[in-house]
């Protein structure tokens, strides 16, 4: 019996480990992100006040990277009092495509922060990681402007390294309350957002104000700027405007990156000088340049001094070199550029004047024009590619970048299409790295690789088909094409009947 005994409790507790062992891998195969699609993403949006989606696509990288973090981020948000739900849809899938386009999805991953059961649509702005996203989320969740009591909350609140817009109020009712809630609800992604019924609790600014007034706190140039005026619209210009610093500082300080980014977002021409920090000479080329962007910040030009180590993305994208260093270039909304490498501090003034006054010629990233482009695809940079355009020809244009695994996919097969077509002189296969030369602004390039088809008489189409395969592009390329000569000899027979 004992024995017996012995060999149902052995039984009972491998079963209650067991069990725990098939619990627990539940626990961990349990997926919090909701997946979405085109069937059930509206019923599902409506339901909810709040609920965060991310567009992605299965084959991109960086969305790889974000899935284990967003989905970490789901599970502690799923604890949260209410529940963050965090949900996902596949952008590439054919029935989602009209989602992704409905919520401007242009590049992987997008995420969007949907309020309102989807009434109000909203950038996600966070971190990227867990622990982020997690912090980030519970804000967005919340109230869009929290109370200051105390000097403590205050402190919390203000710290010293962000922007925090704070209204001041006799009463937290009335038009001008209000207003600055609206202005909270809106801009709650981009700014912190605090209210008050005492300016002595703040840490910075004139304390006997009894309000109405916002007061925004800076890390940068004044530190505090007050205004009075409660229209929605006055106060968003107002914390748009006041929140660009004067001179815009990009180096490693990770705490300087918001207003980087802020910089590159601004829809302002955009001034950028890069030099070595570490040069002597530093300090005299900073103070000039902080002069000439006072001088001109209310001309629609914002300013940004970058040193040389922490800007290799943007001299990638530029098209610079570090021998051009120090250097300062100019790009329009418009995307063209002005570039005067090799400066001293004293050419600067002198320099923004000329570009002011249109006495600057532009300047275009391009690789060289290839000696030899004997290949079947032609090699364009942006020096030649206005040649292949006013060609006459018909030419299948692809912008590619070298790291895009999709290109390298679709190189061999533009190959085997230019050769179908090296006997015909009408048409041209032709290639553009658009990581290397600025691509011309009749091309909308968003993502690699993309296709244009240009005919013999001017037309510019792209090639949109999800089919890349050497028969599909041919056969555009056959439907879309102009017969040259047909067209000539067409024109030359309307000009004929003219003259009779």
């Amino acid at each position: 019996m004992a024995s017996s005994s012995r060999v149902s409790l052995c039984f009972f507790v491998l079963l209650a480990v067991f069990s725990t062992a098939i619990r627990a891998e539940e626990a961990e195969s349990k997926e919090y992100v909701l997946p979405l699609d085109s069937s059930n993403f509206a019923d599902t949006v409506s339901k909810h006040d709040f609920i965060v989606v991310e567009f992605y696509a299965p084959w991109c990288g960086h969305c790889k990277k974000l899935a284990p973090e967003y989905e970490k981020a789901a599970s502690i948000l799923s604890k949260n009092d209410p529940p963050v739900i965090l949900a996902k849809v596949d952008a590439n899938e054919e029935a989602n495509k009209g989602l992704a386009s409905d919520y401007e999805v242009k590049g992987f991953p997008t995420i969007k922060i949907l309020r309102n059961g989807g009434k109000t649509i909203q950038e996600y702005k966070g971190p990227r990681e867990a622990e982020g996203i997690v912090e980030y989320l519970k804000k967005q969740s919340g109230p869009p402007s929290v109370e200051i009591k105390t000097t403590d909350d205050a402190t919390t609140l203000v710290g010293d390294k962000k922007i925090v817009v704070v209204g001041v109020f006799k009463e937290f009712s009335g038009e001008a309350y209000n207003n600055f809630s609206a202005l909270a609800e809106k801009l709650r992604s981009d700014y912190e957002f605090g209210h008050t019924l005492d300016a002595k609790l703040l840490p910075r600014g004139d304390s006997s104000v009894s309000g109405p007034v916002v007061r925004l706190f800076k890390p940068f140039d004044e530190l505090f700027v007050d205004i009075e005026d409660f229209h929605v619209d006055a106060l968003e210009k107002f914390v748009e405007e006041s929140s660009m610093p004067v001179l815009t500082e990009f180096n490693n300080d990770p705490t300087n990156h918001p207003f980087v980014i802020k910089f590159f977002n601004s829809p302002n021409e955009k001034a950028m000088l890069f030099l070595n920090f570490s040069d002597e000479s530093s300090d005299a080329f900073k103070s000039t340049y902080r002069e000439v962007a006072e001088k001109y910040k209310k001309e629609g030009i914002s300013f940004l001094i970058g040193d040389l180590e922490a800007s290799q993305g943007a001299f990638q994208y530029f098209g610079l070199k570090e021998d051009q260093v120090p250097l300062i270039i100019i790009q329009t909304p418009g995307g063209q550029k002005f570039l005067k490498p090799n400066l001293q501090p004293d050419h600067i003034t002198s320099w923004v004047k000329e570009y002011k006054d249109g006495k600057v010629s532009p300047y275009k990233k391009s690789e060289p024009i290839p000696e030899q482009n004997n290949e079947p695809v032609k090699v364009v940079v942006a020096d030649s590619i206005q040649d292949y355009i006013k060609s006459g020809k018909n030419v299948l244009l692809e912008f590619y970048a070298p790291w895009c695994g999709h290109c390298k996919k679709l190189a061999p097969i533009l190959d085997e299409v230019a050769a179908s077509y090296e006997k015909d002189s009408e048409v041209v296969i032709a290639k553009f790295d658009a990581t290397v030369n600025d691509v011309p602004s009749d091309f909308d390039v968003k993502y690699y690789p993309t296709l244009y088809f240009k005919t013999g008489s001017g037309k510019v189409l792209s090639y949109d088909e999800e089919d890349r395969t050497k028969e599909a592009i041919t056969a555009f390329i056959e439907k879309n094409r102009d017969k040259i000569e047909k067209q000539a000899e067409s024109e030359k027979q309307e000009s004929g009947k003219d003259e009779l």
